[in-house]
């Protein structure tokens, strides 16, 4: 029952970390610069630093927790 729990939190952490990185602008002035990023998009632009500020915190917030979950799944499954 606690690999089912930890295998869902996990597919849902990964699912979260997919959208706020493609929720970023990117960092090159290139094709990104031309399509721009979808903060953004959604947020307009004049809040797209404080807004991808969140974003890149929320990004290593998650990433920890998909480590710490995935290690954790690998163990309970054994």
């Amino acid at each position: 029952m606690l690999h089912t729990i930890l295998m869902a939190l996990l597919v849902i952490d990964a699912i979260a970390l997919i959208i706020i990185v493609l929720l970023q602008s990117g960092k090159s002035a290139g094709l990104s610069g031309a399509i721009s990023g979808g903060a953004e998009q959604l947020f307009g632009k004049q809040k797209a630093r404080g807004i991808d500020l969140i974003l890149h915190r929320l990004t290593v917030v998650l990433a920890v927790l998909f480590f710490i979950l995935a290690i954790a799944v690998s163990y309970f499954g054994l």
